[in-house]
């Protein structure tokens, strides 16, 4: 019978080890390109249209987006940065992106790059009971 060697031991479980880890870090990787994340919603209900005054501007930092009131025609803008999809803010002048600067008017229009495209604008669908209907897809 093979003694086994102390230096055998410590081959043998250096081997195991590295072993271990190589089918941990390959399960890792297995599971990372299998991932499909959550679908987000693609439809709103943002409530009674009285909500919505005219000349108002609401900021749904939840969707996000500004459902704004135009005498009466409500209209929705995308509040997603068009440079790199980070949510942006509310500011004096409009709306400014946090993550590389970029600022746009209160129309949606690109005041400052490096932005190059406006906010993207949103379907409102208004249904016959009065809600609104937000569409942030097609």
């Amino acid at each position: 019978m093979n003694k086994l060697t102390r230096r055998d031991f410590i081959k043998l479980s250096t081997n195991a080890l590295f072993s271990l880890g190589g089918l941990l870090g390959l399960g890792g990787l297995i599971r990372y390109f299998n991932y499909y994340p959550p679908e987000a919603p693609v439809e709103f209900d943002l409530g009674d249209i009285a909500n919505f005054p005219v000349g108002s501007r609401t900021v749904r930092s939840d969707i996000p987006a500004v459902i704004i009131n135009r005498n009466g025609e409500i209209v929705a803008q995308s509040l997603v940065c068009t440079h790199l999809g980070c949510t942006i803010t509310e500011s004096a002048t409009g709306f400014d992106c946090p993550c590389h600067g970029s600022r746009f008017d209160e129309d949606g229009n690109v005041l400052a790059g490096p932005a190059q495209k406006p906010l993207r604008n949103l379907r409102v669908e208004l249904l016959e009971d009065g809600r609104l209907v937000l569409h942030t897809k097609g």
